[in-house]
């Protein structure tokens, strides 16, 4: 009798203030590598480290949907005013609580596993999804002695890859978006 493979989503979540090659680049990486059935891009409000976005809401949306309007597997959403939060363990709870999805990947760059130990109930997000890590430029020794990393390192995927050095912090030097 042939095993029945369990379907994993994932999840990339942020201000994306605003959404650029590097999240697109990650999220198909993460797509077929890890066979998900879609990854779900939850733009909230606000990044709660930072003070204030550069964009809109309606601005970083209507921009991370234009960019992966072509990939079927990846869907943009706010889910901010459904959940009364923009905490990512309320995020999943939601997926595990609503939408009855358990099997989830929560993806992250090398920066944020830093200060992830900051997180609001960072101990579940780790025993209720397994992270991946990918690396970006001049974060990764960092990340690989943080606190959750030496503490969860078998729930932390990392993925050795050439660090993504393009940010949302660049791009907002640049340019305005292009919506």
């Amino acid at each position: 009798m042939a095993s029945i493979q369990k379907k994993y989503i994932g999840l990339l979540g942020g201000s994306f203030d605003p959404a650029h090659k590097g999240h697109l680049g990650i999220t198909k990486f993460a797509i077929k590598r890890f066979n998900l059935k879609k990854v779900y891009w939850v733009v909230t409000k606000r990044n709660p480290f930072k003070n204030k976005t550069f964009y809109s809401l309606s601005e970083r949306i209507k921009y991370a949907k234009k960019i992966t309007k072509a990939q079927r597997k990846i869907k943009t959403i706010h889910l901010d005013d459904i959940i009364k939060s923009s905490r990512i363990i309320d995020v999943i709870n939601y997926f595990i609580k609503k939408m009855k999805i358990r099997n989830i990947y929560f993806i992250i760059g090398s920066d944020n596993l830093i200060q992830f130990h900051k997180w609001k109930s960072w101990k579940k997000i780790v025993k209720l999804v397994k992270i991946i890590v990918f690396s970006r430029k001049g974060y990764d020794r960092k990340g690989l002695k943080s606190t959750v990393a030496k503490k969860f390192k078998n729930r932390i995927i990392f993925i050795k890859s050439k660090p993504i050095s393009i940010s949302s912090t660049q791009l907002k030097k640049q340019t305005k978006l292009n919506i």
